[in-house]
């Protein structure tokens, strides 16, 4: 009795039905994940790197990070990381040294206990799993040297494992496994951001800019050095385990002027560990990217800027903002050839 009249005109006459307005879909865009490498106080720029990206509306799906990346990458997830930022930037010498409790007699120089209270404090209990993105913290374990995804648990447990630096840090023990810093199996964790699901992934390598590492000097001469410098580099053994603090103290800037010396000293105990573990990175890096490559690498330019120097926090955070400013279309790029 009743006709279904669809697009009835005002008129009340019947019209041809119009075709649908076609509606503008977006291509689904890929998975993307952030990989954060290691690097101790150069991880600051990791802060200016996920602010800009951010603002350029790319939404992370994954981060994985080694030791300071670990670091940066939970406290972002977290959603502390503008108060990570102002930490940061606050920092001194003078406030720096204060928050290192030296031990002698353990395993590191270093407890590490009063870091863990400020990442407490600002953290709380948080676990892993509830992040609003799957998260990984790279670690070491002492002994068979696994690499370990730590991926559940307590946050700050997670950060203060991956960044625990040989000899400088305590290790911590999780689970009945004793864990150091994951730069020593996985400095750029891609692979564990890919692993977690992302599709694309960039990479933030904080020591990418340090050239001349990977190179061979072949041919080089030996030459006998005089007696009285194999002396002196054995009486500084011998004084290297009670000096231990104050050469830690000098690499954070508080070692004071020193007397001019006529001859070539030989470098101190942090500082021998500090470039072996340096050029581990380094090497271990290179392996590990040509392997398995990001799809987008950004690389700050902090070469010149050494891992203790937290005082610099400020000038690292932007120069890591103005590496991804550079690396925008790279990363437009690779999102835009997986989409």
């Amino acid at each position: 009795m009743f006709e279904s009249v669809p697009w009835l005109a005002l008129g009340g006459e019947r019209e041809t039905p119009l075709p649908p307005t076609p509606v503008a879909v977006k291509p689904p865009r890929p998975s993307i994940g952030i990989a954060l490498g290691g690097g101790a106080a150069r991880g600051f720029a990791h802060i200016g790197v996920l602010k800009v990206l951010k603002e350029a509306g790319y939404e992370l799906d994954a981060i994985a990070g080694t030791s300071i990346g670990a670091v940066v990458g939970g406290c972002f997830l977290a959603g502390k990381l503008q108060e990570l930022e102002d930490w940061a930037r606050g920092l001194n010498r003078r406030r720096m040294i204060g928050m290192l409790d030296f031990s002698l007699g353990g395993s590191g120089l270093i407890c590490g206990n009063r870091l863990v209270q400020g990442l407490v404090r600002e953290l709380g209990d948080m676990r892993i799993e509830t992040l609003p993105v799957p998260f990984a913290a790279i670690a070491t374990e002492i002994g068979p040297g696994h690499e370990i995804w730590l991926t559940r648990g307590p946050l700050v447990t997670a950060m203060r494992a991956s960044m625990s630096l040989p000899g400088i840090f305590e290790p911590v023990r999780v689970n009945g496994r004793w864990l150091m810093d994951g730069a020593l199996v996985n400095p750029v964790p891609v692979s564990a951001a890919r692993a977690l699901g992302a599709r694309a992934v960039i990479a933030v390598n904080l020591n990418g800019e340090l050239t001349g590492r990977g190179s061979v000097i072949p041919h080089f001469e030996v030459s006998v050095e005089p007696e009285h410098s194999q002396a002196q580099r054995r009486r500084g053994g011998v004084r290297a385990l009670g000096a231990a603090t104050a050469l830690v103290r000098r690499q954070l800037g508080f070692g004071g002027r020193q007397a001019p010396r006529r001859e070539p000293r030989s470098p101190g105990i942090s500082s021998v560990m500090m470039e072996a573990f340096n050029v581990t990175q380094d090497r271990i890096s290179r392996s590990r990217l040509a392997g398995d490559p990001p799809d987008a690498s950004i690389a700050p330019r902090i070469g010149r800027i050494g891992p203790f120097d937290f005082q610099k926090a400020g000038e690292i955070i932007d120069r890591g903002a103005e590496a991804a400013m550079r690396a925008l279309d790279e990363i437009k790029e690779a999102v835009e050839a997986l989409a």
